[in-house]
């Protein structure tokens, strides 16, 4: 181990535009990583442990098994970080990189202090935190950015059985991302057939692509939280399903999307920012139509009235992530509106939060 401590600093996501979309091969998605973070820590230790500050699990044991990383708990909150380490190590391993004794230390700062969810994709972000930490601590040299996303994507789609990944570019990127997702069937499929941990990171990932964009300087950002956790999870189902019961309403869907979608994305690189706006607008159609169809929420009342407040204050807003409660996003043409944004939220009990984009994505910070 090249020194005694370190520390890396991983931020959360919000999903902006081109949610349920992404799941579908080649369609894009707007994804930006923000200002809260997970933190990991690694140290030099005379045995393997393993502490969760958020979950107050403190000097876990763990041991490695023929390359799997056995946690000794009953405590299935340590899923991610487990299958996260196991990852890591296996590939070390591959590379024929040695593995001392480590204390993996684990804290964020992405939910509440009172423990209530806001979206931000924690699971994401703690994968993309643990692999980077061990890949940086133990490599010789430094890893690629890509190396740390596929390697926190195989995880993380490994734990949860699916996902788009987006959540774990945002982590291991930073800024606003042009995404497509690697599918996670292809992804897991290929992953159980795969010799090895890294010749899946040396082969062609079909679908997957992933760009930085610059936010116009003249665009404000704003998050509002309406009070309610909700299940991506369920929604994905729910909104899925469709495909199967009503093909015709689901490609209708996919079609208006991808139409909103290249509108943001236009705006953005073009700073048309009425061009932005209109795309936002449009997703958010799209979005709520696809919900009624297949008897979703993803508009929930709060959710609307965030964004109806938006738009009468000459910008967009729209459900971020699957909706169904969790953050509502708006873009507001000036600062003055932005604040007048949050007033209007504040008085409907919309809870305005301090999230401003990170740039950086996945960095060792000095502690």
């Amino acid at each position: 181990m090249s020194n005694n401590l370190k520390t890396i600093k991983t931020p959360g996501k919000l999903m902006i535009a081109g949610e349920f979309a992404v799941l579908q091969p080649y369609h894009q998605l707007a994804v930006l990583a923000v200002d809260r973070f997970v933190y990991a820590t690694i140290k030099t230790s005379a045995e393997n442990l393993l502490s969760l500050s958020d979950f107050e699990l403190e000097n876990l044991v763990f041991t490695v098994d023929k390359q799997k990383i056995e946690i000794h708990t009953d405590d299935s909150r340590v899923q991610f970080v487990g299958d996260a380490m196991t990852i890591a190590c296996t590939y070390l391993q591959e590379q024929n990189v040695l593995i001392t004794p480590f204390h993996l230390f684990i804290r964020s700062e992405l939910d509440d202090k009172s423990g209530v969810k806001y979206g931000l994709g924690s699971s994401a972000a703690v994968v993309t935190s643990v692999i980077t930490a061990i890949l940086k601590t133990f490599l010789p040299y430094e890893p690629s950015k890509d190396t740390i996303f596929k390697l926190a994507a195989i995880s993380h789609v490994f734990t949860q059985g699916n996902g788009s990944g987006a959540d774990v570019a945002a982590s291991t990127y930073g800024g606003l991302l042009n995404y497509s997702s690697f599918q996670a069937e292809w992804l897991l499929r290929e992953y159980k057939q795969s010799t090895s941990v890294t010749a899946m990171l040396e082969r062609k990932w079909t679908y997957y692509s992933v760009r930085t964009l610059e936010l116009p300087e003249d665009v404000y950002f704003c998050v509002g939280w309406t009070g309610k956790a909700a299940s991506t999870a369920k929604l994905v189902d729910e909104i899925l399903q469709l495909k199967q019961s009503n093909s015709v309403q689901f490609e209708n869907f996919l079609s208006n999307s991808k139409k909103a979608v290249d509108k943001f994305f236009k705006g953005m690189k073009e700073s048309n920012i009425p061009l932005l706006l209109e795309g936002v607008k449009e997703n958010r159609r799209a979005l709520a139509e696809v919900g009624n169809h297949a008897n979703a929420p993803i508009e929930t009342p709060l959710l609307s009235k965030l964004c109806d407040l938006a738009e009468q204050l000459g910008g967009a807003g729209k459900p971020s992530g699957a909706g169904g409660g969790d953050c509502g996003i708006a873009f507001m043409p000036s600062r003055e509106k932005a604040e007048q944004l949050f007033e209007a939220w504040e008085k409907a009990g919309i809870k305005p939060l301090a999230i401003t984009p990170n740039l950086h994505g996945s960095i060792e910070i000095e502690e």
